[in-house]
């Protein structure tokens, strides 16, 4: 027929006994496609592009003896269709892309003398699609008897075969299989695993599957800071499992994960974390599971505390009374920063992680410093942002980090102010100045914070303040007494923040003879 058909032609003769479609466009098998056609004995459809076959394709075929439909693109066959060619001696499905093939697919092929799978994509198969086989049934009844079987030709060859516990029970088929059934090809070989790949099925010996034992050499790691550190847990199993990592439940895609197998059943899984931090501390966890089920085992690292960072600018930190060497805070480390600012409000970024084992949640408390309730979010071990939009201007704002359910202490809070508010049109150009009280926002609760304080050099708060400057030479504004500083400030207040002029006039203050310079302010007077 032409090689342009695209679909099963109506008006075929009713009394064709053979039929032959090859290297067409057909696409598919539709219900009923050869319906009318019910003398047929021979189809052959090989070579066409045919991917879909209905469940009622065949229907009304009870004299079909041979149906060929080599070199289609057939993923799948609906094997109770045969249900309607009780007749059938030749199926021919090589070359197609099969790669199931369920129990009950040769149930309905009582009378077949040559069945062709190769060169599929096959990988497992269950015993039970042969011993569920009319014709191996039969065989088998007939051995150490007189009565005769026919003979099926079966070919098998070609496909991708996955050689472990799952197709033991085949194997063993392979191996024992003998007259009436036939292997066109009895030397089938494995594709994968590596270990097994090229080998012959009689070469090889499968065990049963198992549950995934996961074990590890050591579940208490305790490193310096800075050292590279390797994770290793070991994983028996078959099938080969899944294996992955997770620290505070969340999957790790950013470490160095390796997985090899060191043996037929054995996997070992590492796990590199390279230059370790006190942030990297917790408890690191290795699964693997396959469809028997799945296991895991739990890997504590330790990383010593960081030395403190020198730093040239005074400063001050806040502590609270001693804390009990078991408690919570005492093996908390927690870093917290302004990572960016807008026109609209500002991003705050922090790190948190427990030195102890397990999962230590952390609370962050955020609003007006004045306020007597502030805005809570929940904090767990890793890095978090968190953005903070619709900020008032000259607002002094309080951010403060606490374990969960205790209350924000001394020396765990950030201060900062918002500046002066600007023109619609200015704000489409800048960015909301945030004058930091803070000067390093670097937290170790409850060790305290550091802060840029009165009691620093003036040119830390000139720094600091040098954007405010924007008044014309000489200008005068009135300045605060010796006890005012930015702890006066009500919420939304711009009062005693720096205005034109008022810089000069405090180098002016303070270079005068005989005048003496306010008292030093403690940074926990902040908070």
């Amino acid at each position: 027929m032409s090689a342009l058909l695209t679909k099963i032609p109506e008006n075929i003769p009713q009394d064709l006994r053979k039929i032959r479609i090859e290297n067409s466009h057909l696409t598919e098998l539709p219900r009923g496609s050869f319906s009318n056609v019910s003398a047929l004995e021979y189809l052959w459809l090989n070579f066409n592009n045919i991917t879909v076959m209905h469940l009622k394709s065949l229907e009304d075929l009870q004299a079909l003896k041979e149906l060929r439909l080599q070199g289609n693109k057939l993923s799948s066959v609906p094997w109770t269709a045969f249900q309607d060619t009780p007749a059938l001696k030749i199926l021919d499905l090589k070359h197609n892309r099969l790669d199931v093939l369920p129990e009950h697919a040769l149930r309905y092929l009582p009378n077949l003398t040559y069945l062709d799978l190769s060169s599929n994509q096959l990988t497992v198969i269950s015993r039970d699609v042969f011993s569920s086989w009319p014709v191996y049934q039969r065989s088998q009844r007939a051995k150490g008897s007189l009565d005769h079987t026919a003979n099926a030709v079966l070919a098998l060859h070609g496909n991708p075969w996955i050689c472990d516990c799952r197709l033991r029970g085949f194997v063993q088929f392979i191996k024992s299989v003998g007259p009436p059934i036939i292997l066109m090809n009895s030397y089938l070989t494995c594709s994968s695993p590596k270990f097994r790949a090229g080998k012959f099925f009689h070469e090889v010996e499968l065990n049963s599957c198992m549950k995934p034992l996961t074990s590890a050499p050591d579940t208490n790691l305790t490193v310096p800071v800075g050292l590279n550190v390797t994770l290793t847990c070991y994983v028996q199993a078959s099938p080969a499992p899944a294996v992955w990592w997770t620290y505070a439940h969340k999957l790790l895609r950013a470490f160095n994960v390796s997985t090899q197998p060191v043996g037929e059943e054995t996997l070992c899984s590492e796990l590199r974390i390279p230059a370790a931090r006190p942030a990297d501390a917790g408890s690191y966890t290795c699964t693997a599971a396959n469809f028997l089920g799945n296991a895991s085992v739990a890997i504590a690292l330790r990383v010593g505390e960081l030395p403190p960072a020198p730093s040239a600018i005074p400063t001050t930190t806040a502590v609270e009374g001693p804390v009990a060497p078991g408690s919570a805070e005492s093996a908390t480390h927690v870093e917290v920063r302004i990572a960016k600012q807008t026109v609209y409000g500002i991003t705050l970024e922090w790190r948190a992680a427990a030195a102890e084992a397990g999962d230590t949640w952390y609370t962050l408390h955020l609003g007006r410093y004045d306020a007597a309730r502030k805005d809570t979010v929940s904090v767990g071990p890793g890095v978090h942002t968190y953005s903070v939009g619709d900020l008032l201007p000259a607002t002094k704002y309080e951010v403060c980090v606490a374990v969960r359910d205790q209350a924000p202490r001394k020396g765990q809070c950030v201060v900062f102010v918002t500046g002066s508010d600007v023109s619609q049109l200015e704000q489409r150009e800048k960015l909301i100045h945030i004058v930091v009280i803070i000067c390093a926002m670097v937290l170790a609760v409850p060790a305290g914070m550091y802060a840029c304080t009165a009691e620093a050099r003036p040119g830390c708060l000139a720094r600091g303040l040098a954007p405010c400057r924007r008044g014309r030479r000489g200008d005068r504004a009135p300045r605060g007494g010796p006890d005012s500083s930015l702890d006066s400030l009500p919420g939304g207040s711009e009062e005693g923040l720096c205005r034109p002029g008022s810089g000069k006039r405090q180098r002016e203050e303070a270079e005068r003879p005989g005048k003496a310079r306010p008292g030093a302010r403690n940074s926990a007077d902040l908070y």
